[in-house]
């Protein structure tokens, strides 16, 4: 006869399955583990704190307990240049290898119209209106790039960025991380120095250089 699971447990393993990385057997070691060494207070009392405390930041989207994150009230840091990222993680990977001095904004992942992730679904209208916000206010940005994963979801959000972009903001420069990143790779899982040369090997993806004459 098979053993049957306590419903609460399976619930717990079922919740536990929702976070990316953790399929049925590591959400039921996590599960067993959080029950064997008595860790559910702990996490409760966690989980309460952090989501009282802890927001988006309303200028780059990225999560913060202060009223804006560390780096964009860092005034060392490049008010005309931003990273468009996918994720957190992918912004941490970015700083973490120092080649980047400038501004974030931080997408809520990729397009994925399958799942019914459209533009505003990943948060490009907040992208679009720190654009706008920047300008009214006499601070433009003069140059985006797009730092999505070189995956089908993140080329597919690169070519819907670039676009929107060219057609909102004619003179904006928009480059994107070079090739050097693996194809298929996300940008959070890449060694530290592929990322770096990625950034510095940037290329422009939207040229508004054209002369009038030019067709």
């Amino acid at each position: 006869m098979t053993i049957r699971l306590s419903p609460l447990l399976g619930e717990l393993i079922a919740e536990l399955e929702r976070i990316p990385g953790l399929g049925p057997r590591s959400a039921q070691r996590a599960a067993m583990h959080l029950l064997r060494e008595g860790r559910v207070p702990a996490l409760r009392a966690l989980l309460d704190k952090v989501d009282a405390n802890l927001h988006r930041c309303p200028l780059c989207n990225t999560f913060t307990e202060k009223e804006i994150c560390d780096v964009c009230a860092d005034e060392t840091r490049s008010p005309v240049h931003l990273c468009v990222v996918e994720s957190v993680g992918d912004q941490m990977a970015l700083d973490a290898s120092l080649s980047w001095g400038g501004q974030y904004y931080v997408l809520d992942g990729r397009l994925n119209p399958i799942e019914g992730r459209g533009p505003e679904a990943i948060g490009m209208g907040g992208l679009f209106e720190r654009l706008r916000k920047a300008e009214a206010d006499g601070k433009a940005f003069q140059e985006v790039v797009v730092a999505t994963s070189y995956t089908p979801e993140g080329d597919a959000t690169a070519y819907y960025l670039i676009e929107a972009l060219g057609r909102r903001w004619p003179s904006l420069h928009v480059t994107r991380l070079a090739r050097g990143l693996p194809s298929g790779l996300e940008i959070e899982y890449t060694d530290l120095n592929t990322l770096a040369n990625a950034v510095y090997g940037r290329r422009r993806v939207l040229r508004n250089d054209k002369t009038p004459d030019e067709s």
